[in-house]
């Protein structure tokens, strides 16, 4: 395992660590790209890739449920509708690849906004 002052987390690679004090038994923390001018396939692949690269982790490791914060919103300047879009897509070609290997799957959202975003992808790909 790499750590330390000098080590970067590279966009969309995974680390699974305990949870501690949390409510979870697991905790994968996850670096999602972040946006600095205008948004591209490859940022947009990126974040695609950091839903499924954690779904992979979670199938690895035995963990049945997992819940998603909005990656790569807010400070990483990702647009949020866009991001709900990239997560729900990717979220959802993965479980028919894999239809029994996770239970639940969680969405939490801080904003309204994103919310809305989220139930109106969830409601179409239903």
């Amino acid at each position: 395992m790499k750590y330390g002052d000098d080590y970067e987390q590279p966009t969309a690679v995974p680390m699974l660590t305990d949870g501690y004090n949390l409510p979870a038994k697991k905790v994968i923390h996850i670096v999602g790209p972040v946006v600095s001018g205008r948004l591209t396939d490859s940022l947009k692949k990126d974040l695609s890739d950091c839903y499924k690269n954690t779904l992979d982790m979670c199938l690895a490791n035995g963990l049945r449920s997992v819940a998603f914060c909005c990656i790569s919103t807010g400070v990483f300047r990702f647009p949020n509708k866009t991001a709900a879009e990239i997560a729900v897509q990717a979220v959802t070609e993965w479980l028919s690849q894999h239809s029994r290997a996770v239970d639940r799957v969680i969405f939490n959202v801080f904003k309204d906004e994103d919310r809305e975003y989220y139930e109106q992808e969830l409601f179409e790909t239903a």
